[in-house]
């Protein structure tokens, strides 16, 4: 074991779930839980999050020149398999067995990890369905959205769509200005009750369906939103046939080597939590 591992806080004590929590998962698509990671665990993990999002940002534009999507935040992915910090966060057995439990499966796999950082200024995120993105064959997938600072409502924390994700897929409708309006007019349709959380603490996490639909505001403080998520999928997931450009990307990013009606299981898919 390095010097930098033995430092880290193990993230593989188990984190006890309510009845209450996982129905409520069920029944609304998406479930805000206290103190995932501890503000001790947050004090490590943060910041070497944060140093590795500045490392491998690359390039950014100034906000004036960005559309949508790039105003929205700062999006780094698979940061994993470069910091030894973030891969154990991802790699956490805690939080894959959160994401297993909420879903009901025996396991999970990896599909990627991200941090998004909204900054100061920021745009909305548009409501969008991430699942879209994703040639997984399988409704069971699931996000953790967890803030490493804390995150104050106009910081722009989700806004869920309850019960959204028994919808299952609605369209060729990438993250844009035309699926915040399509969506925006969805959700007063069918009565969707937009559910969001209040001040969330570093630490505290929100898990949401691959179909709920969710959005942000703006980020109208003078601060960082700081938050890292981590994506699953059940182990025996198989590959479907990608339908639109992004899932072909996608496959091609996250699935590499796979075809349609292959198991989903990469190099890059490690399985994170069995029982």
């Amino acid at each position: 074991m390095s010097v930098m591992e033995s430092t880290l806080p193990s993230l593989d004590t188990e984190f006890a779930l309510s009845a209450d929590e996982i129905e409520g998962y069920r029944r609304d698509g998406h479930v805000l839980l206290r103190g995932v990671a501890s503000r001790e665990e947050v004090a490590v993990y943060g910041p070497a999050i944060a140093a590795a999002t500045e490392r491998y940002k690359g390039e950014i534009l100034p906000m004036e020149q960005r559309d949508t999507y790039g105003k929205a935040f700062l999006q780094i992915m698979n940061l994993w398999l470069h910091d030894e910090a973030v891969r154990r966060y991802t790699l956490a057995h805690r939080f894959a067995k959160i994401a297993a439990d909420l879903m009901g499966v025996e396991g999970v796999r990896l599909y990627h990890d991200q941090a998004l950082f909204k900054e100061a200024g920021g745009g909305p995120t548009p409501w969008h369905q991430d699942q879209f993105y994703w040639p997984l064959d399988s409704d069971k997938t699931i996000t953790l959205w967890m803030p490493l600072v804390y995150a104050a409502p106009e910081m722009g924390t989700l806004r869920f769509a309850s019960g959204s994700q028994r919808e299952g897929y609605l369209g060729e409708l990438p993250i844009s200005d035309e699926s915040d309006a399509i969506f925006e007019k969805f959700v007063n349709e069918k009565g969707f009750p937009v559910t969001a959380p209040p001040a969330m603490n570093a630490g505290d996490a929100t898990f949401h369906s691959g179909w709920t639909l969710h959005s942000a505001p703006g980020n109208n403080s003078q601060s960082m939103r700081s938050v890292m998520t981590v994506i699953y999928f059940p182990d025996g997931t198989r590959v479907m046939q990608p339908d639109n450009q992004n899932r072909e990307n996608d496959l091609r990013t996250w699935l590499p080597g796979l075809k349609d009606g292959d198991l989903a299981a990469s190099e890059l898919n490690p399985l994170v939590y069995s029982r």
